[in-house]
């Protein structure tokens, strides 16, 4: 088990020194204050994928790799996915209707999530569609359907990749639970 969880951690460092590389590298229209806050950037980023299977990992990993080699940036892409500035990355019915199944899924776990920690997720997370399905077109097909398969696995078992996220990070971070975190919020409120 911890030796499986090592490999885990082992591939999402490495995408994460990817992300990390092409999002400070992203050139947008104005100053992007986040792009100069790289620990911020590497925690987000593990919480999202902490709750991804290892296949799929790997499989994005490869896509990361393939797209540095092609001299794509992916972030640059996903960013300019969400203003607007560039068509769609996918054109398959199939896979547009794997992106919409994922990402539907997705939300109402951020919904649900928000409504029961409305202290954690402020705004009930507002554009997180958007953002989910830009980032996913940037995924190669394989990556997508794995990402599927862990999607209808963990609502099979009745598992919220939003909360679960989120209790990883906070895990990280020191706290017992969600609840915990909740109950600070509020006492400071």
């Amino acid at each position: 088990m911890m030796e499986q969880q090592d490999k885990k951690e082992d591939l999402i460092g490495k995408i994460i020194a990817i992300e990390l590389e092409m999002f400070q590298n992203v050139k947008s229209r104005g100053h992007a204050a986040c792009q100069e806050l790289p620990k911020t950037f590497r925690m987000m980023r593990w919480m999202a994928h902490s709750v991804l299977g290892e296949d799929t990992l790997a499989s994005y990993l490869d896509d990361l790799e393939k797209a540095r080699e092609a001299g794509r940036n992916l972030m640059t892409e996903k960013y300019a996915r969400m203003e607007g500035l560039i068509p769609s990355l996918k054109q398959d019915p199939e896979v547009l209707g794997i992106l919409e199944k994922i990402t539907r899924i997705e939300e109402s776990w951020l919904e649900e999530f928000s409504r029961r920690y409305p202290e954690i997720v402020k705004g009930g997370g507002t554009g997180f569609g958007n953002y989910l399905r830009c980032e996913l077109e940037t995924y190669s097909d394989r990556t997508l359907h794995l990402y599927l398969r862990d999607v209808i696995e963990a609502r099979q078992e009745g598992i919220n990749h939003a909360e679960k996220s989120y209790e990883n990070l906070f895990r990280k971070l020191g706290y017992e639970s969600l609840d915990e975190v909740g109950r600070q919020d509020r006492e400071q409120a």
